[in-house]
């Protein structure tokens, strides 16, 4: 039997046709292999990816390079992705510990102040009770101080008083009885007694006051604190004792005029 030709055209039809079946194929088994298409298209596929059995094996082969090129481009961005999350997630934490320890750096500061501010207020607060506390008790000591100061009457008993209390600190000894007795008889206790006709009177410097003494011998033995007046009760008395006692060793040795 004759072998039956068959026309070029119809053998060049045929070529094209599996060149599109074996298209068809490769886009198939990318299809199954990564599912980038819908179950309805994948079904309307299978059918021609059936019927062209032989050139399947030649464009799986294609198909499995490319989907390995597709898979390791996916694996790569994924992991890229993966580096990119833990990057953003690595500057998060940094951020976070910053912000941490700006607010713990704040907070310290702020606490640090606040003691500072309470530690000079408690200081103030101490000086100025201490500055109080000082005021009080110059105050209490000047008050006991008044409080024991003696108020002498001012007369005749109230003056030999006061004057003895100045002879007792500056040792000069009398007492009550010899000064009293010796003003009684030398001025009657009068503060203002003058004698103009005297010795004394007559040499221009007449005795005065309670114990009847010159002008120079009140000078000479007028004890400091006292007034630095011969007609002043008090003056009067310690400087004319003073002399008693450096003379006759203390008033009440003194009996007449002297």
């Amino acid at each position: 039997m004759s072998a039956t030709r068959i026309p070029s055209r119809v053998r060049r039809l045929n070529k094209v046709q599996k060149i599109t079946v074996a298209g068809v194929s490769a886009l198939g088994v990318a299809a199954l292999t990564f599912s980038l298409v819908p179950s309805n298209a994948e079904a309307e596929i299978a059918p021609q990816a059936a019927a062209a059995a032989a050139p399947v094996a030649f464009t799986a082969a294609a198909g499995s390079a490319q989907a390995k090129t597709v898979q390791n481009s996916m694996i790569e961005q994924h992991s890229t992705a993966e580096k990119l999350v833990k990057a953003a997630d690595a500057a998060k934490a940094k951020a976070a510990a910053e912000t941490k320890a700006a607010a713990a750096k704040a907070k310290a500061a702020s606490e640090a102040k606040a003691k500072a501010a309470a530690d000079a207020k408690d200081k103030a607060e101490k000086a100025a009770k201490a500055k109080a506390d000082a005021k009080k008790r110059a105050t209490e000591k000047a008050n006991r101080s008044t409080a024991r100061k003696p108020v002498y009457a001012n007369n005749l008993d109230g003056w030999i008083r006061e004057a003895m209390s100045i002879m007792k600190k500056e040792g000069i000894p009398g007492s009550y009885d010899g000064i009293h007795r010796n003003i009684i008889r030398e001025s009657s206790g009068n503060r203002w007694a003058i004698n103009n006709w005297d010795i004394n009177a007559r040499n221009g410097i007449p005795s005065k006051g309670l114990l009847q003494v010159i002008q120079p011998t009140f000078d000479r033995y007028h004890v400091a604190g006292t007034k630095k007046d011969l007609y002043d009760p008090v003056a009067n008395i310690v400087a004319a004792c003073n002399y008693a006692a450096d003379r006759y060793g203390s008033m009440d040795n003194v009996n007449s005029a002297y």
